[in-house]
């Protein structure tokens, strides 16, 4: 049985499952050019929250060594929230604060964002030090969450990445997660999963 913090913000109660420091192992296999590389990474992979109506995210993965040597990989940062319009009682932009009564306080306000599918419209937000940001567009239905991108941004530098899918669940107490991408003149398919224990 999963625990809901008492100070969690309403709005982010359908993500709860996702909250703590997650770690493990996965597999990278994708083609670049006539070469598919393949390599065994770790990851640890933390959702938190500060009051506000997001989750905050960060994940830091590094290969594994084949002589028990890891080497960093790469990070990424971002939110999770539920994807609904701001209002005047939302935070912002920028530093503005609010400006009348918080929306979406409570359950029964929470609940008018269900589909019909069941689950919760969730829109989020992903940062790549390589020069990528990706918003991601999708539905958190129980412990499942499907999401794709609906704009990437590239600054001049960075590779060619043009669209990503990402699937999360939580499984017999573990957190799976598989990411398919566009990249390098590749279509949309398969490029890395991971099966992460909660170890805080």
């Amino acid at each position: 049985m999963r625990e809901i913090p008492a100070d969690l913000p309403s709005e982010i109660v359908p993500l709860s499952w996702l909250l703590g420091v997650w770690e493990g192992t996965g597999v990278i296999d994708y083609p670049i050019g006539d070469e598919k590389v393949s390599h065994e990474f770790g990851q640890r992979v933390s959702f938190s929250h500060d009051g506000l109506s997001y989750l905050n995210y960060s994940a830091f993965s590094w290969l594994v060594g084949e002589n028990s040597e890891d080497e960093p990989l790469t990070a990424e940062t971002g939110y999770w929230r539920l994807e609904r319009p701001r209002e005047d009682g939302d935070v912002g932009p920028g530093l503005l604060p609010r400006r009348g009564t918080a929306p979406f306080v409570g359950v029964d306000a929470v609940e008018t964002l269900r589909r019909p599918s069941g689950g919760f419209p969730l829109e989020v937000s992903i940062v790549h030090p390589d020069g990528v940001s990706e918003l991601y567009l999708g539905e958190v239905n129980g412990p499942r969450i499907d999401i794709g991108t609906d704009a990437v941004m590239r600054s001049a530098g960075a590779q060619n990445y043009s669209a990503a899918t990402r699937m999360y669940g939580l499984v017999d107490g573990h957190l799976l997660w598989a990411w398919d991408i566009a990249a390098l003149g590749q279509q949309l398919r398969s490029h890395a999963s991971a099966r992460l224990a909660k170890v805080d």
